[in-house]
């Protein structure tokens, strides 16, 4: 298929819409659990932390599989993953309104509704992508900001719909409202060429000869066989000689040279079909060697290996608050009259707000990305340790979006990313960190949970959660500290003036 250059505009204006409430759509349940684990936890009367796995899933499991997810919207298309993932998040909250313990949960909103996440986050991000070219941090950014107003509003019409309908009434209103996921999927119109040349040969059309053996063994025969009595019949009404025997034994002759070519021609043609799969074989071995020798290397560069170590260690500790904070208030006996707005809501909106700053601040040449990565963790990390502190519910707003603020530091992530390994190896380099990112939400949730069933307060949790955030964001700044670059660039005169050095004292 042939497209077009990205135009920048026109229906990329449309593509973003769409994507912006596809995000909304999909993330504004999953981001806004927090509301949904209060009512779990009485519903079901299960620990902390075996509840925390629902949401934990559901927001872990997309990133643990965004190579299935990439290969599906490579595969298919943008449109048909977006209309399909979107039958699958309204499906599996739907059933979620049926469940009757937490393990059934653990399929239905964990991983159902959080694969459906992944799917429709990678098709969003692909369709962008294809529309903007010199625009296309504006557009990515546009439409990331749907999932955080995603968790400001679903934070409080969750808890308005269970207050109105219950959990069950809630989860099902909600499964009917990510329906329209379908009507934004449907435009998502792929960018084809309209003055494309003529389609491309077919998988058939391109296959190599030896995968037609036996149809042209056989039309090769039966060719041979007609021409050769043919040209003899011409010969003998040309001589007009009538030799009945001759004509036998010559038909014979024939016959046998056939099938003997034949042989011959199948032996070869099986020959070189499997030399053909050992090829293909060979060629498929080497991409894995490949692929595994760039991942060494990558791992070499100790930046990469202390943002690996940073993006685990901090999704471990600081995406729990946005899914425990409803808890943490609940716990403290904090009154409903001094409750006006969800935590998580506000948690949410400053996400947003952190996004659009943060990125903005990172354009700026003078600023270095890699370093405002790094103040984010670590101001993240004693956030964390306050909130044990925390007794009132303006103190807990206040972190609230305090954290939320800094959580927007995803928006700056890929820059860093890219600062560290290069644009050519940005995307095998982001696929690995999603990875752990994704391991990183789906257990630090249910460490916070347990350390609260085995503590009976959240104070050792949050401890625990900031140490995280904090260790990830030194390793990171100690990695990233330039004397290390010195260092490499003096240490290729060391070997002459050691050596020089050693030889006059021996002497």
């Amino acid at each position: 298929m042939v497209f077009r250059k990205p135009p920048d505009g026109g229906w990329g204006w449309v593509i973003v819409v769409v994507s912006f409430f596809t995000q909304f759509l999909c993330y504004g349940s999953p981001l806004a659990v927090g509301v949904l684990y209060v009512e779990w936890l009485d519903a079901f009367g299960e620990g902390k932390g075996k509840t925390a796995w629902v949401g934990s899933l559901a927001n872990g499991i997309g990133l643990l599989a965004s190579p299935i997810c990439s290969i599906c919207v490579s595969s298919f298309g943008a449109r048909p993953v977006a209309i399909f993932s979107g039958f699958m998040v309204a499906g599996g909250l739907m059933m979620s309104s049926f469940a009757p313990n937490i393990y059934f949960l653990y399929l239905s909103y964990g991983i159902v509704v959080g694969l459906g996440c992944g799917l429709l986050y990678t098709a969003t991000v692909t369709i962008t992508c294809h529309y903007f070219d010199k625009r296309r941090g504006l557009a990515l950014g546009l439409i990331s900001t749907g999932s955080s107003v995603g968790l400001f509003i679903y934070a409080a019409l969750q808890r308005e719909l269970i207050d109105l309908y219950g959990l069950d009434g809630c989860l099902l209103i909600v499964g009917a409202l990510s329906l329209n996921i379908l009507a934004c999927g449907s435009l998502m119109r792929p960018l084809e060429s309209s003055d494309s040349p003529s389609p491309e040969k077919t998988c058939v059309d391109k296959a190599p000869d030896q995968y037609f053996v036996y149809h042209e063994k056989e039309k090769t025969v039966e060719e041979n066989i007609s021409i050769l009595e043919k040209g003899y019949i011409d010969e003998k009404c040309v001589n007009n000689v009538p030799d009945y025997k001759q004509d036998s034994i010559l038909n014979k002759n024939v016959l046998t040279s056939i099938n003997v070519n034949e042989k011959d021609t199948y032996k070869k043609k099986v020959v070189e079909q499997t030399n053909l799969c050992k090829q293909l074989a060979k060629r498929k071995w080497q991409l894995y060697l490949n692929y595994w020798e760039e991942t060494v290397v990558l791992f070499k560069n100790k930046v990469f290996s202390a943002l690996f170590v940073a993006i685990l260690l901090f999704d471990i500790g600081g995406f729990p608050p946005s899914l425990l904070m409803e808890d943490v208030a609940r716990s403290a006996n904090i009154s409903e009259d001094d409750y006006h707005v969800p935590l998580i809501s506000i948690i949410g909106i400053m996400t947003a707000v952190g996004k659009l700053t943060l990125g903005i601040l990172a354009d700026f040449k003078w600023i270095n990305t890699l370093y405002l990565y790094v103040s984010t963790l670590i101001m993240m990390g004693m956030a964390l340790f306050v909130i044990p502190f925390a007794k009132s519910y303006l103190t807990l707003a206040m972190l609230s979006g305090f954290l939320g603020f800094l959580t927007g530091n995803w928006s700056i992530f890929p820059y860093v990313t890219t600062k560290t390994v290069g644009i050519e190896k940005l995307t095998h380099a982001y696929g690995i960190l999603m990875f752990f990112a994704g391991l990183g939400n789906s257990l630090g949730p249910p460490i916070v949970g347990w350390f609260y069933d085995w503590t009976q307060e959240y104070d050792t949790a949050f401890y625990f959660s900031g140490f995280c955030v904090l260790l990830g964001g030194f390793l990171l700044l100690l990695a990233a500290l330039p004397c290390w670059n010195a260092c490499a660039n003096q240490s290729p005169k060391l070997p002459p003036n050691t050596y020089s050095y050693k030889v006059a004292s021996s002497a």
